[in-house]
């Protein structure tokens, strides 16, 4: 049967795994309303769309921190591609790749950061966890810069794990074979079943730094010359000590409502950041983007470019790199006609004028 839309990739990626595996990719935090919310959100937007332009041709290319993209929508970090697919991270780069895109590669990948760079045929960028052990994080970083990772990831919304209760249930863990390979070399690289939790809990709460403050981005800073992009932002003032601490770009995103479950949809915050940013970093966005018009919204209200996870491994599980080339390349045709039925030849033309206010 054809797949027309992501949540037929979803469907069938549900058939092809493990309970286990498709909960820990799906699920969201406690009763998962950010999760639904996240979505939900850019569904009550709507379009007001332009007639009589000419759209005969369009152009969905952009740049996003300097890289050359064929369209604005790049790969989000997430963990573990191997639950999936043999193939994993690689598999996933190489499809964003073919895409024209940006692939960011999660600290909690089944593939080293050696290996997914030279399988990589576009950008990598690196997300960063910042462990207990500095000397460890630095390491990662060292080893994302040689590999050739182009920018790193800060994510900061996960002091510790968020309480996921399909893992909980599940008894989350890695299965026999599949490590975080990029911890490996420290001795980190277990994800072992826990009592009575997640055993992605149990490692998280353990290994990662709750320590960390905005002081850190100067430790940070002062670590590495990469661009950094800070993930994880949901208020202004955030946005703004972030680029007061010389961030490159800020990514809007509630970890996919897998963290504190009723923070607020990542669409309905991005238009106050955007205005409070105003043009001193690039504001990407994740979460609940499953449409090509959800594309198009989130331009409207000032994003460069969004970030797209969940698609990535639906794909990935139902046909590894070409099921995710199939996932990106649905939601460009997607983003096409978009832009073509709302009168915009080019990204230059999307703005907050496309969006319907009604009267209150």
């Amino acid at each position: 049967m054809d797949r027309v839309n992501l949540s037929d990739f979803e469907k069938a990626a549900r058939e092809r795994m493990s309970r286990m595996a498709f909960d820990y990719y799906a699920s969201g935090a406690n009763d998962e309303l950010t999760l639904a919310e996240n979505h939900s959100a850019f569904e009550r937007l709507k379009l007001a769309y332009r007639v009589l332009v000419d759209v005969s041709e369009r152009t969905l290319s952009t740049t996003v921190l300097g890289h050359e993209v064929s369209m604005p929508v790049l790969v989000a970090p997430t963990a573990f591609h191997k639950l999936a697919h043999e193939d994993g991270e690689a598999a996933t780069a190489r499809a964003a790749g073919a895409a024209g895109t940006v692939f960011t590669l999660s600290t909690l990948s089944n593939t080293a950061v050696e290996e997914v760079c030279a399988a990589a045929t576009g950008p990598v960028w690196f997300q960063l966890y910042v462990y207990k052990d500095r000397a460890a994080t630095e390491g990662l970083i060292r080893r994302a810069e040689t590999a050739g990772c182009s920018a790193l990831v800060l994510t900061v919304d996960a002091p510790l794990l968020g309480k996921r209760e399909r893992d909980v249930y599940n008894r989350f863990h890695l299965p026999e074979g599949l490590k975080v390979e990029n911890l490996l070399p420290k001795g980190y690289g277990e994800v072992t079943e826990a009592a009575e939790t997640s055993g992605l809990a149990a490692y998280v709460n353990t290994m990662m730094d709750q320590a960390l403050t905005w002081k850190d981005l100067a430790w940070l800073r002062s670590v590495t010359e990469l661009p950094i992009l800070v993930k994880g932002i949901v208020r202004p003032d955030d946005a703004l000590r972030a680029v007061e601490h010389g961030v490159d770009g800020i990514v809007i995103s509630n970890h996919g409502g897998r963290q504190l479950d009723t923070s607020p949809a990542t669409v309905g915050v991005l238009p106050a950041i955007a205005d409070a940013v105003d043009g001193r970093a690039e504001v990407l966005l994740d979460g609940g983007v499953r449409r090509g018009t959800d594309v198009v919204k989130a331009l409207a209200l000032g994003a460069r470019a969004v970030m797209v996870g969940r698609p990535a491994l639906w794909g990935l599980a139902v046909n590894g790199q070409a099921g995710v080339e199939e996932v990106l390349n649905l939601l460009r045709d997607e983003l096409d006609l978009a832009l073509a039925l709302c009168g915009c030849p080019s990204l230059d033309a999307v703005g907050r004028d496309l969006l319907w206010m009604p009267e209150t």
